[in-house]
């Protein structure tokens, strides 16, 4: 007998059909893609699945490495891709992962943790040309490193690192590293958390334009929070909106910012030093090392909260600069003969420029009969301008002020000092006498 079906029984049969296929297709897919609903962005998604890692292309949305290594699945990825997102979870290091001469690299999360067991993750250059603006954002980083090397604006933001013996290290080994930017990080109980090595090779020591904000702090003993070693130059750069912690865990050796290197120009902006130690031992907020050349420039809301060994320890006596730093320079001046002026003395402060000084002119020494020693001071401007000269001539040892009139005379009308330049003269074809400037001022 034939059986024929309806139409209207077709047409439920179709549906379920086109139903249970899409249903299948949807699985399939679903099994192969990311949870993440917006990571088309990257090359590949790092995730993992029973104790296996994984790294899904993007592209194809199907999963190109796999292994029990977390390291070698995430080196896998970054060998063929430049954009790598790790999904939450736990991620331990069986050895190095490796960024080396790329650029434009982004590897990134929300929260993933890595345990290092004391490998890094590196970011390198054979110089910096071929290692630019790499990113790494996003991860709670335990007994691990970030090393930056020969690599030029590297940004690092959105990290924790825990219980680590170097945290982030900068080194220079072919040419330089500059343009680098730490921001919103937060070290707990490492042991050193930023490093700017000494250079070696072929490199200079230029750490330039460094950015590091909104960085914190938590010290433990035997501790630095940055480190600046012989012959690094963390120059022209900016540390600001940032934190130190030290005496919560112990009390004993503890350094916020450790210099023994330059850090020429770089200005220190609200940040604050904060000691919990009831008796501090070897606790200093800032330690300037006898290769100190020269120290940063603390500038508004620098603070020193609580008790320390020494706030500043500067055993070598180095100058300590800063916004409204007062200062004392005594200087010898070489008194020329036969009317013509000595060798002029070049009074700076460099990097800071000159608020306001008050000049102490000394003549020493026998002058002869009818001999008049003459010194003169001007003032050379930020704009390579040079003032109006005072003159005072002198016929007897003696010692003597500038005059408001004087210093009117001197001063700008709207400017910066820069430097105040002194030389001095006798009309003699020699002379004995001798001249002595003492300047008391304020930097600004």
């Amino acid at each position: 007998m034939k059986i024929t079906l309806s139409k209207r029984l077709l047409a439920v049969i179709l549906v379920v059909a086109l139903a249970l296929s899409a249903l299948n297709t949807y699985l399939i897919l679903s099994l192969q893609r990311d949870y993440k609903a917006d990571d088309s962005t990257f090359n590949f998604v790092i995730f993992q699945e029973t104790g296996i890692f994984k790294a899904k292309n993007q592209t194809s949305s199907l999963v190109d490495f796999s292994s029990s290594s977390a390291s070698t699945v995430i080196n896998q990825a970054l060998a063929q891709g430049n954009y790598i997102y790790v999904k939450q979870g736990v991620y331990p290091l069986t050895s190095n992962i490796e960024i080396l001469n790329k650029k434009n690299t982004r590897i990134v999360s929300d929260g993933a943790t890595i345990n290092g067991n004391g490998f890094s993750i590196v970011i390198k250059g054979d110089d910096y040309t071929h290692s630019q603006y790499n990113v790494i954002s996003g991860f709670n980083i335990i007994n691990g490193t970030v090393r930056i090397e020969n690599s030029f604006a590297t940004t690092l933001s959105d990290l924790t690192f825990e219980n680590s013996t170097t945290a982030i290290e900068l080194v220079n080994s072919d040419t330089w590293t500059e343009g680098t930017k730490i921001t919103n990080i937060h070290f707990k109980n490492c042991a050193e958390s930023i490093a700017f090595r000494t250079p070696t090779g072929n490199a200079t020591g230029s750490y330039a334009s460094t950015e590091v904000s909104r960085c914190f702090f938590n010290q433990q003993d035997n501790s630095v929070g940055i480190n600046v070693e012989t012959l690094a130059e963390f120059s022209d750069s900016q540390l600001f909106n940032s934190r130190f912690w030290l005496g919560e865990t112990g009390e004993t050796n503890q350094t916020g910012l450790l210099v023994d290197g330059s850090m020429f120009q770089t200005l220190l902006s609200s940040v604050v030093f904060e000691s919990f130690a009831d008796s501090p031992d070897r606790l200093y907020a800032i330690d300037v090392g006898l290769n100190a050349n020269p120290t940063p420039i603390l500038d508004a809301g620098v603070s020193f909260l609580g008790n320390w060994t020494t706030r500043v320890h500067n055993p070598g006596n180095k100058w300590i600069s800063g916004t409204g730093a007062v200062f004392r320079r005594t200087e010898e001046i070489r008194v020329g003969t036969n009317a013509q002026y000595g060798e002029t003395v070049n009074i700076h402060f460099r990097p800071s420029t000159i608020a306001s000084f008050k000049p102490k002119i000394t003549i020493q020494g026998n002058l002869a009969k009818d001999e008049r020693v003459t010194v003169r001071i001007r003032i050379e401007y930020l704009d390579n301008v040079m003032s109006q000269s005072v003159e005072r001539s002198f016929t007897n040892a003696t010692s003597f002020w500038l005059t408001d009139d004087d210093m009117l005379r001197l001063l700008p009308s709207q400017d910066l000092v820069w430097a105040i330049w002194v030389d001095a003269k006798s009309n003699k074809a020699s002379t004995s006498a001798s001249v002595t400037i003492e300047i008391y001022g304020i930097t600004t």
